[in-house]
């Protein structure tokens, strides 16, 4: 028994260096896989403050002031930016864009009855579309950031007549605490409708009001200057003057005076309603110095105008691609002169106090538009003395509007629109369809709420 413990012994010595030897080749292989883990994570920790250097020094280069666009288009809307419109990256490359506007127009009067419609009382000038095809204008749209202080924007429609410079004007960018001016020639701004082009209307003809004071196209583009306020309230409201060179034929026209002869004073306003609903609403007054041979056939009229109105907009939108906007204007004009008829050789005191309004509404379903408007002139005023007698004009102007669009993207808009028209005060009634067809291709500015 001894011997087999001092065998066991022995043995287990003999077999000690062999043990010790393979722990520390062991030991060796941890340490060194040790060593390469910590190695590895080295040149993570290296690469990450690297990329936490470049990333402070993105920020500290995004926190020095820089110069942002900060024009409303047409001042009209108070989420509606220039910059945002067309990107940042314009500086250099002038954002372009091309809108045509053309329909399919049915009457159930011939082009000459249509072409001799006006609204006695109010202008001799009938509607410009005929039977068949017609092709309101190609829009060629250019908009670029001049410098960090000024933006220049042009709008140029081409028609069959050919090319036609509608807008090209400058806009600040950099005055403080919410002050902006605009000059060279521009969409007035005094009124809801005003600063639209034909393209954004929400039906294919301007409402009846407009047409009857300023012409089928609104006030059109006047040469001038604007000044607009934005203080810094809770809610949007901004306040404007131009003074306008007073080209409008109707309303006020070129021969009136020598220099600016036109002026506007407007304010607009917006609260929410809701959750999903906001209301905008302003008042306005246009006036100037007026010599008009567009409101009476064959006769001039040389005075004063001052045209009031207020416009109101309620849009409720609880989802993105559905929802309600109504909207209206009232306007009333006063308008003293005098009234020189060619045919009798007189000059005699003219005295016009008239008004117009239109109330209309928009449901939109998806890629579905219905629309309703009802305009009339003569609702609470309609006087037209001629030397102290009033002169009697026929019924009261009026005309109601249903339209159905379909919009397959952003870019393309076709309205069938119909018409009971019975504005003409020549005892026959107009029932009129339009088939409209809007495309756009480039960048082009969101339009204004």
């Amino acid at each position: 028994m001894r011997s087999c413990i001092i065998a066991a012994a022995v043995f287990m010595a003999a077999l000690m260096p062999f043990s010790v030897s393979r722990a520390a080749e062991d030991l060796e292989s941890r340490l060194n896989q040790l060593d390469a883990e910590l190695g590895r994570q080295g040149e993570i920790i290296r690469e990450q403050q690297k990329t936490i250097e470049t990333l402070r020094e993105e920020l500290a280069r995004q926190e020095e002031p820089q110069p942002q666009p900060q024009q409303a288009l047409g001042g009209s809307s108070p989420t509606s930016k220039e910059g945002s419109f067309f990107g940042g990256s314009a500086l250099t490359n002038p954002s372009l864009s091309l809108v045509v506007d053309t329909f399919a127009y049915v009457s159930e009067l011939e082009d000459d009855k249509l072409e001799a419609r006006g609204i006695p009382g109010f202008t001799s000038e009938g509607p410009e579309q005929r039977q068949g095809f017609n092709l309101r204008a190609a829009e060629l749209v250019l908009f670029a950031p001049v410098d960090p202080y000024f933006n220049l924007y042009a709008n140029l429609p081409v028609t069959e007549e050919g090319i036609e410079l509608e807008e090209a004007y400058a806009v600040t960018t950099a005055l403080p605490a919410g002050w902006q001016v605009k000059g060279g020639k521009f969409k007035s701004n005094f009124s809801r409708l005003s600063a639209q082009h034909p393209h954004a209307w929400d039906f294919a003809d301007i409402a009846l009001p407009y047409r009857a004071f300023l012409g089928e196209e609104g006030m059109g583009g006047e040469k001038g200057v604007q000044l607009t306020y934005l203080p810094a309230l809770p809610f949007f409201l901004q306040m404007g003057g131009e003074v306008l060179q007073g080209q409008n034929a109707l309303l006020f026209g070129e021969e009136a005076a020598s220099g600016p002869h036109a002026f506007s004073i407007f304010a607009k306003g917006s609260v929410d309603t809701g959750e999903h609903s906001t209301l905008h609403a302003g008042p306005f007054v246009l006036f100037g110095q007026t010599r008009s041979e567009a409101i009476i056939e064959e006769a001039e009229v040389d005075g004063k105008s001052e045209l009031y109105g207020l416009e109101a907009a309620w849009k409720w939108q609880p989802a993105s691609r559905r929802g309600l906007t109504l909207q209206g204007e009232y306007l009333y004009l006063r308008q003293r002169g005098n009234l020189s008829d060619a045919s009798a050789a007189a000059i005699e005191r003219l005295t016009r106090r008239q008004d117009g309004f239109y109330l209309q509404g928009i449901w939109r379903q998806d890629r579905w538009r219905f629309g309703g408007r009802y305009d009339a002139l003569e609702l609470l005023a309609d006087t037209f003395e001629v030397a102290g007698v009033q002169r009697k004009r026929g019924e009261t102007p009026w005309r109601a509007t249903a339209s159905l669009e379909f919009n397959p993207s952003e870019f393309t808009r076709i309205r069938l629109q119909y018409s009971h028209d019975d504005s003409g005060r020549d005892g026959r009634d107009n029932d009129e369809c339009f088939l409209q067809f809007i495309f756009g291709i480039g960048a082009h500015a969101a339009h204004a709420f």
